[in-house]
């Protein structure tokens, strides 16, 4: 009788069970939490890498002339917008295309940390994006997002932009000693 009375007292007694669902339930929610943290690090990073494209085409764009010391200095821009993030992986350049006869030829190009493209050679562009005898400035940039989180996120992810805008004040952005 004592046996049986010990063994409804212990299926009956429902003292633990909120620890023990929140034992079960706290790894699933911190982890939980924890990607969240990472993903919204690895979208900011992809957002102001994106930014330094716009930026670095929009300020080749408002220029007629520029210089490999001037576009140097566009490049350490891009960097500053990336702060707070590592910028060793930030890889950035800059092309003048103008589309001569239907196919778009590289006027100068200018990179740091990729190599720059050939003059005179051809690149691939949006179709209808420039008419024959137009120019555009083409601002390329690579990043690689290393996770703080390893485990959550193992390796890097490689993060690409390109943004194309047309010069501002001149028909061709030149860059006579690029």
């Amino acid at each position: 009788m004592k046996k049986r009375s010990l063994i409804r007292r212990l299926t009956g007694d429902e003292r633990g069970v909120s620890a023990i669902e929140f034992a079960m339930l706290a790894p699933v929610l911190i982890a939980f939490y924890m990607g969240m943290t990472e993903f919204c690090q690895g979208f900011m990073a992809q957002k102001r890498m994106g930014h330094v494209s716009a930026a670095v085409a929009d300020l080749i764009a408002q220029e007629e002339t520029v210089t490999p010391a001037t576009i140097d200095d566009i490049f350490d821009i891009g960097g500053l917008i990336m702060k707070p993030f590592p910028t060793t992986t930030l890889h950035q350049r800059v092309s003048s295309v103008t589309n001569v006869g239907g196919t778009p030829t590289v006027d100068w190009s200018r990179g740091d940390g990729m190599t720059p493209r050939g003059t005179g050679s051809t690149m691939t562009l949006p179709a209808d994006l420039v008419s024959s005898g137009e120019s555009v400035i083409v601002a390329e940039v690579t990043y690689d997002y290393d996770s703080a989180a390893d485990y959550l996120m193992p390796g890097l992810t490689r993060f690409s932009h390109t943004y194309y805008l047309r010069p501002r004040t001149v028909d061709k952005t030149t860059c006579p000693t690029c």
